[in-house]
């Protein structure tokens, strides 16, 4: 009896450390690329590739990560957007910059994220699951560097703000706020209803909260672009995720979805975590390569 108990007390052991190697070592360094369609295009408009980033979470150092993400580049996509949280080190902008790469002569546009702000924070897990007071502020990140950096190479700033932009002869129609995680969006700022004369209207934002998807769903856009909750991080096999860390529901945590009668909405898992919480299970790191296409004429 002592010999069963000895061996299967080894066996958990064993499961754990396998757990722990794979989901610190080897999956958050296994980054995919997630291929979808999105029918949100004005009837008879030419398909649109758009490549959804999110999340790099970039350190100095994180060669293996800027060489993946500048190789997307292969992808040949038409648009390129960034959906915030590229920093967690005060000097990771000239790393964000390498990743990015042949990117930057796509054209862009981004928003930030609230670990573009602020430096991240080594914070208990269980802060995820309850309302808690807010953390101290931690150092401010060369956001400002970051946006210029974007900017120069001419990736439009969608910080609370809209701009229309022509892809492939196609006028896009694209609008954007500030953190809602950090409540700096500001929505009355881009109010009212998108363009009517655009292909397409996509709105984008940091964080997923419902409030703002509704806000824009609200105006007619067609597609949002949101991270934030890196589909979960932590994923339990046909459960899903524990927790979004934020305020939409956890079948919407990661993927594709609808959002009300006509907006769909694209939440990335994103391609990095925290410093102070390397590791991912049962959801990789990932870079979206959305497929825009017409919808049918018959449909929302």
């Amino acid at each position: 009896m002592a010999d069963r108990k000895l061996l299967a007390a080894g066996s958990v052991a064993a499961v754990a450390a396998g757990g722990l190697l794979w989901s610190t070592v080897i999956e958050r360094r296994w980054y995919a690329l997630r291929r979808v369609e999105a029918p949100v295009l004005t009837p008879g408009s030419w398909p649109i590739r758009l490549l959804h980033l999110s999340d790099l979470h970039i350190t100095p150092g994180q060669d293996h990560k800027a060489a993946w993400v500048s190789a997307l580049a292969d992808l040949r996509p038409d648009l390129v957007i960034n959906t915030g949280d590229t920093l967690s080190h005060a000097e990771a902008v000239p790393m964000a910059m390498t990743a990015f790469g042949k990117l930057l002569d796509v054209p862009g546009a981004f928003v930030f994220g609230n670990n573009d702000y602020f430096a991240p924070t080594m914070k208990s897990p269980h802060r995820y699951f309850i309302k808690s007071n807010p953390l101290p502020r931690t150092p401010a990140l060369p956001w400002r560097d970051l946006r210029a950096a974007q900017a120069e190479r001419g990736w439009i700033d969608l910080t609370n703000r809209k701009q229309v932009l022509t892809v492939r002869g196609q006028r896009i129609a694209l609008a954007g706020v500030d953190d809602p995680h950090l409540h700096r969006d500001r929505y009355d700022e881009i109010a009212g209803r998108a363009d009517a004369d655009a292909v397409v209207r996509i709105g984008v934002a940091h964080s997923p909260e419902p409030l703002v998807l509704d806000s824009f769903a609200g105006d007619d856009y067609d597609l949002l672009l949101a991270g934030h909750t890196h589909g979960g991080q932590l994923r339990i096999p046909g459960y899903g995720a524990v927790v979004t860390n934020c305020g939409i529901d956890r079948g919407r945590v990661r993927g594709l979805s609808r959002w009300g009668a006509h907006m769909w909405l694209n939440v990335s898992a994103g391609l990095g975590n925290s410093p102070y919480m390397p590791v991912r299970f049962c959801c990789r790191p990932e870079a979206t390569l959305i497929t825009l296409v017409p919808r049918s004429s018959s449909g929302p």
